[in-house]
C-alpha cells in the first residue's frame, strides 16, 4: 500500500496532470484535494489533448475512482461541461467511477461578478482567472458558503440564497458599479445543476478511510503551485487554497500518517502566469523562445506564460515546505536546442547573497538572480526510453538539479505523450 500525493513544485503549470496519468496506473484512488477550475491539467494520451480543470486525472482510466474532496471549491456549469465533454470521447462511461464530497463549497455568480470587478480596480490587479475562487473560498472561511449538501436541498438553497445574495448585490451594485443578480434566476439555474449532479454526492473522507484501511493505492492531485500558497506563497500574488502538500489533509479528511511520499513536479525551466515576483524571468528573445518552443499559454484562461531559467532557490523552498520525498522533471525537450542553459542558484538582494527563498514579496520583487550556465546537448531526446539514453550533457543538468535541490529525481518527462517517460523509481514500489 502506498499513499502518494503530486503537488506542484513551482508557480504551477507544471505538467502534474501527465504524472497523476502515469501513476493512475498503480492506484485504485485519484484524489482532487483543492482548487477550483482556474486549474488545468493537460494530458496527452496516444495524439489526443484531453485538458481537465476539475475532475481528477485519473478518470481517464476505467475502473478508477476519482474523488473530488471538500477542500475543492467546484463550478458546476463547468464541472458538468467536463463530465459531458468526457463521455462524448469515449472516457467515463460508469458513473460509479466518480464521488464528489458534499462538503465542498459552490462557486456562485456573485463570486464570479465580484472576482472580475475587483481586477478591474485600478492599482488592485492580482492576475485571477475571473473564475471566481477567491470569493468562494473568502465565503467560506467566513462561514456564509454554500456546499454541495446545501445545493441539493431545495429549502436549504433557497435559504442560503436570500441570506447571502442582498449583501453581495449590494457590493456589487453600490461599490462596484456593476449589475445586482435576480434571485429566481440563480435558483432556477443552480436547482437544475443540483438535479445533475446528485448522483455523484458522497462523503470523500470516509470513503478514503475504507479504502486506505483495506490496502488501496491512492494518489492525491494538486492543483497550482507551492509558490501559490495562500500561506506560504508570495502573498498576495498567490492562488486562495493550501497548495502544499499539507492541503491533502485539510482537503481530504485523511490523516497526515496517511501519506507516504510527496512527489514535486517542476518543469526543466520555470514560468508563471498572473502578477507578482519572479527573479529569473527572461523578458528577452531566450524567452519568447521557451514561450513558443514550450507551448506556454495557460490551459485555463490561455493566456501566454511569462518564461525562465529554472530557479533552484524556489524549488528548495519547496522541498522544505512539502517535504518533498521525490521530483518529477518534466519538459526536459523543451531545452533541446539551446547552445547554453541557466540555472538560477541563489539571489542577489542590495549586494548580499541570499541562498534561501525571502519570505517577503516586496524583497523577493528586488532580487537579482545569481546564475551558474551549463552546456546544451543540442540534440532531440523525445525518443529516449532510459537514463543512460540522454546525452550527456542532460544527465550533468539533470544531477545538478538534484544536488541543488536535495532531492532524487524520480521520474522524467522527455514529451508531452505518456510513453515519453523515463521513470527512475516508483513512489508505489
Amino acid at each position: 500500500m502506498a499513499n502518494v500525493v503530486i503537488v506542484g513544485a513551482q508557480w504551477g503549470d507544471e505538467g502534474k496532470g501527465k504524472v497523476v496519468d502515469i501513476y493512475t496506473e498503480h492506484a485504485q484512488q485519484v484524489v482532487r484535494y483543492q482548487g477550483g477550475n482556474n486549474a488545468g491539467h493537460t494530458l496527452v494520451v496516444g495524439e489526443e489533448k484531453v485538458v481537465l480543470h476539475l475532475i481528477p486525472s485519473g478518470i481517464l482510466h476505467p475502473g478508477k475512482r476519482c474523488i473530488i474532496g471538500n477542500g475543492v471549491v467546484l463550478d458546476p456549469k463547468v464541472f458538468l461541461g467536463e463530465i459531458v465533454n468526457l463521455k462524448k470521447r469515449g472516457y467515463f462511461q460508469d458513473d460509479s467511477q466518480l464521488v464528489v464530497d458534499s462538503n465542498l463549497h459552490i462557486i456562485m455568480p456573485w463570486h464570479k461578478a465580484i472576482d472580475i470587478a475587483r481586477e478591474k480596480v485600478p492599482n488592485r490587479k492580482i492576475g485571477t482567472t475571473g473564475r471566481g475562487i477567491g470569493p468562494t473560498y473568502e465565503d467560506k472561511v467566513g462561514r456564509r458558503g454554500i456546499r454541495l449538501g446545501d445545493l441539493i436541498k431545495p429549502q436549504v438553497f433557497r435559504r442560503k440564497l436570500q441570506e447571502v445574495l442582498p449583501e453581495k448585490n449590494f457590493l456589487l451594485e453600490k461599490f462596484f458599479g456593476e449589475t445586482p443578480l435576480n434571485e429566481e434566476e440563480i435558483f432556477t439555474e443552480y436547482s437544475e445543476y443540483a438535479a445533475q449532479i446528485a448522483k455523484y454526492v458522497g462523503c470523500g473522507s470516509t470513503l478514503l478511510a475504507k479504502a486506505i484501511k483495506r490496502g488501496d493505492n491512492v494518489l492525491f492531485e494538486g492543483a497550482q503551485g507551492t509558490l501559490l500558497d495562500v500561506d506560504h506563497g508570495t502573498y498576495p500574488y498567490v492562488t486562495s487554497s493550501s497548495t502544499c502538500a499539507g492541503g491533502v489533509c485539510t482537503g481530504t479528511g485523511v490523516a497526515p500518517r496517511s501519506l507516504d511520499a510527496i512527489i514535486g513536479i517542476s518543469k526543466a525551466y520555470c514560468t508563471r502566469v498572473g502578477e507578482g515576483p519572479f527573479p529569473s524571468e527572461l523578458l528577452d528573445a531566450v524567452g519568447d523562445t521557451l514561450r513558443s518552443t514550450g507551448h506556454e499559454f495557460g490551459a485555463t484562461t490561455g493566456r501566454p506564460r511569462r518564461c525562465g531559467w529554472f530557479d533552484a532557490v524556489a524549488l528548495r523552498e519547496a522541498v522544505r515546505l512539502n517535504g518533498l520525498t521525490g521530483l518529477a522533471i518534466t519538459k526536459l525537450d523543451v531545452l533541446n536546442d539551446f547552445d547554453a542553459i541557466k540555472v538560477c542558484t541563489g539571489y542577489s538582494y542590495q549586494g548580499q547573497l541570499l541562498e534561501d527563498f525571502p519570505r517577503d514579496p516586496d524583497v523577493l520583487r528586488d532580487c537579482h538572480p545569481v546564475y551558474e550556465e551549463f552546456e546544451g546537448w543540442k540534440s532531440d531526446i523525445c525518443d529516449a526510453k532510459s537514463y543512460d539514453q540522454l546525452p550527456a550533457a542532460a544527465r550533468s543538468y539533470l544531477k545538478k538539479l538534484e544536488d541543488l535541490s536535495g532531492c532524487p529525481i524520480v521520474l522524467i518527462s522527455v514529451g508531452p505523450r505518456r510513453d515519453q517517460t523515463i521513470q527512475l523509481s516508483s513512489p508505489f514500489a
